[in-house]
């Protein structure tokens, strides 16, 4: 499997309030309704001091392993000294070695997909940072391709 080393890099975007779990779909209503909060409060376009225009979605602060609680943020890469608005968080993800999965396909089928493989496989995980990049290639919502990276 595919891995990718990253210096370390500053977030702003939404935190989802309270953590999330696996466990009954919660994660799959919990994310999918912080989505839903974070285009419809157009929090994409008020980050001014992005890089790019990519969007990542962060799991981070786990209690264990993928069956535990764990929080959930969704934001733009902007630079280091960027300012936040007020009514957004600032994540910042160390630098470190990533494994690269790629999820191809329907969205959010195929990321959901690849989550229940990566879920029942016995990669050895972090549990620190794990992350979504979506950019120009996930788009098309019927032909996505979305890099998924795991501590």
């Amino acid at each position: 499997m595919p891995s990718a080393t990253f210096a370390g890099f500053h977030l702003a975007g939404l935190k989802l309030k309270d953590k999330t779990t696996n466990a009954n779909g919660r994660s799959g209503i919990d994310c999918g309704n912080h989505w839903q909060a974070f285009e419809k409060g157009n929090y994409a376009e008020r980050i001014h001091e992005k890089v790019n225009d990519d969007i990542y979605a962060v799991y981070f602060e786990y209690e264990g392993d993928h069956t535990q609680p764990y929080s959930y943020f969704i934001g733009c890469l902007v630079k280091e000294a960027a300012s936040v608005p007020g009514d957004m968080d600032h994540l910042f993800i160390p630098a470190g070695e990533y494994r690269h999965i790629v999820a191809r396909g329907t969205m959010p089928d195929c990321v959901a997909g690849e989550w229940k493989k990566i879920w029942k496989s016995d990669l050895e995980r972090g549990y620190r940072y794990d992350f979504e990049v979506y950019d120009e290639r996930s788009r098309d919502w019927s032909d996505a391709t979305v890099d998924i990276y795991l501590s």
